[in-house]
């Protein structure tokens, strides 16, 4: 891990042996827990699934194997399970209400690859979006039943088949990132829910790359990013990822222990 830039809270290190199976910590202190998710690893327990997540293995990671301890993490924010990336966890209740309360000034940026090319290289995606009894979300015009939905996306590189796309996103709707690409006839490459089967996928295309937050505590503006997996380039060939500016990032090394 590189270290904080100047006037971030110090964190510590966390040793490659402590590190939980598929979600590699970045940054801890005492209040937040920042970490790089692998695609395929739930954030949260779901009905099918109630054990192999985040969630879990966090709590397991802060009670360091003593089963009667009440230590545990508090969820602020979730990524789809196939999707890899940046995830915020709160280590006292006072840090989550305080990183939920200040949510609207977070920024989240994504890296996508996506099917096409666009006649637009830049742009804003607004809908309403709506969540079905089936768990599909929809975009729809009405304000009442849906959430309204910003993305905004810029066009890194492109090849013939496909797009990569950094996503700026303006509000944290579920899957929107996934619906708003399907909806201008781009879906996310590997997204077998609102994409094209046509074609097998090792991944879905989508990783949390950046995210900028106010702590709980100190109040500092903190940024980190995640270094964009492989996959990504196997798709779209090799580009300059230049660091995002003010962060911690995970280096190569890290990255290939955990991510696909």
């Amino acid at each position: 891990m590189r270290s904080n830039p100047a006037g971030q809270p110090k964190g510590r290190k966390v040793p490659a042996r402590y590190q939980p199976a598929g979600f590699r910590i970045i940054y801890e202190d005492d209040h937040v827990i920042v970490g790089n998710k692998a695609s395929g690893l739930l954030t949260v327990a779901a009905a099918w699934n109630k054990e192999n997540t985040v969630h879990a293995a966090l709590n397991e990671y802060v009670r360091k194997g003593n089963a009667r301890s009440r230590h545990c993490v508090y969820v602020v924010h979730r990524i789809d399970q196939d999707t890899s990336g940046l995830l915020i966890f709160a280590k006292n209740e006072r840090a989550q209400e305080s990183l939920k309360e200040n949510w609207k000034s977070t920024d989240k940026v994504y890296y996508t690859v996506v099917h096409g090319t666009l006649a637009k290289k830049s742009g804003l995606i607004e809908s309403y979006l709506f969540e079905d009894d089936k768990y599909v979300v929809h975009s729809i015009d009405d304000p009442v039943r849906g959430k309204f939905s910003q993305t905004a996306y810029t066009v890194l590189k492109e090849t013939p088949r496909f797009s990569l796309l950094k996503i700026d996103l303006l509000t944290g709707r579920k899957n929107q990132i996934r619906v708003h690409c399907a909806d201008i006839g781009h879906p996310v490459v590997g997204d077998e829910k609102y994409g094209r089967n046509t074609v097998k996928y090792a991944r879905l295309a989508l990783h949390s790359r950046s995210i900028t937050f106010t702590h709980p505590v100190t109040h500092a503006r903190m940024t980190f990013a995640a270094d964009v997996p492989e996959y990504f380039h196997t798709l779209v060939g090799h580009w300059e990822d230049r660091p995002v500016k003010g962060s911690s990032e995970t280096n190569k090394e890290e990255q290939d222990l955990y991510v696909q």
